[in-house]
């Protein structure tokens, strides 16, 4: 099982807030450090300073790690151009000699984009232009060099683009889908994913998401691989006065954490853990929410991450 260390900056963080939470994900051996790509805080927090962008941070980051990987669950298909996207998200990958993995969703905080002004359809539009940006952005990492890619779609359109600059692997990042619908999500994850994520379920219903995304692969008849992972808050403490402090700093509370998320004990943790392994996840996100409590992170290397 590999850990991932999961960030929300929108919440309140400023850039070397997270370059710390990054460089203590790598020293203390954990897989990746991942953001969310929101522009608006959520919930009853200052969210102060404000936002920071994530494919800007993630590049200030490349050049400060040497080892984890970096990523976002998941970049809004509503924030930007396919085209551009591409370019960023291609040169972090560069600036990071081949690290990233390449998070990719509809987008759904209506409330961030009309504080903005970017525009948010609905969602069947939103998940036809994720679709399109799919094609797009694969499509022009994967144009071999000295080649163009053109592309004619209902949203956006690309005449004899150069497809440049290209990432570091021909087939460009791995790509993350993650979400629980139903239908379209399974569909999009088996044509374009390598890997589908279950953001803050629980367990029965992860496995059942995990199951329906295997049903697609099949259906589709795809033989490359799929990753399965799982995204959970995660509020650990040696004792229960610990695990309490740690759930009110996040205005959480110790019984619900446990409920839905990986709260308690590093042993209660690690038992949850095994039990997403046996539903089939192969890497957890850790979504922290207290940046500046990295003795937690300490905690969960030591006696959860070590110990697995």
């Amino acid at each position: 099982m590999r850990l991932r260390i999961f960030t929300e900056p929108q919440q309140g963080a400023t850039f070397e807030t997270l370059l710390a939470v990054a460089k203590a994900t790598e020293d203390l051996g954990f897989d990746a450090f991942f953001r969310s790509d929101h522009y608006l805080k959520m919930g009853d927090v200052p969210g102060t300073p404000g936002p920071t962008d994530a494919w800007v941070t993630l590049g200030a980051i490349a050049r400060e790690t040497s080892r984890i990987r970096l990523g976002t669950l998941m970049t809004a298909a509503t924030f930007r151009y396919p085209g551009p996207l591409a370019i960023s998200v291609a040169q972090v990958d560069r600036m990071s000699q081949g690290r990233v993995d390449f998070g990719i969703g509809t987008g759904w905080f209506e409330q961030e984009h009309a504080a903005y002004g970017i525009p948010f359809p609905d969602l069947n539009e939103r998940f036809e232009r994720l679709e399109e940006q799919l094609q797009i952005i694969t499509g022009l990492w994967r144009t071999p060099l000295g080649e163009t890619f053109s592309y004619d779609g209902e949203y956006y359109k690309l005449v004899d683009s150069p497809a440049l600059p290209k990432p570091t692997r021909p087939e460009g990042p791995p790509v993350l889908i993650g979400g629980f619908g139903a239908k379209r999500t399974p569909r999009l994850a088996a044509a374009y994913a390598d890997e589908y994520n279950v953001p803050f379920h629980k367990l029965d219903e992860t496995a059942a998401a995990f199951g329906r995304v295997r049903d697609a692969v099949q259906a589709a008849g795809r033989t490359e691989p799929m990753v399965y992972s799982a995204a959970q808050v995660v509020c650990c403490g040696r004792d229960e006065d610990e695990i309490a402090a740690r759930a009110a700093k996040i205005g959480r509370e110790v019984g619900e954490l446990r409920e839905n998320g990986l709260a308690g004990t590093p042993a209660e943790i690690r038992d949850k853990i095994g039990r997403f392994a046996e539903a089939g996840a192969e890497c957890l996100y850790l979504q922290v929410l207290d940046l500046h409590d990295l003795d937690h992170l300490e905690l969960l290397a030591i006696e959860v991450l070590d110990r697995l």
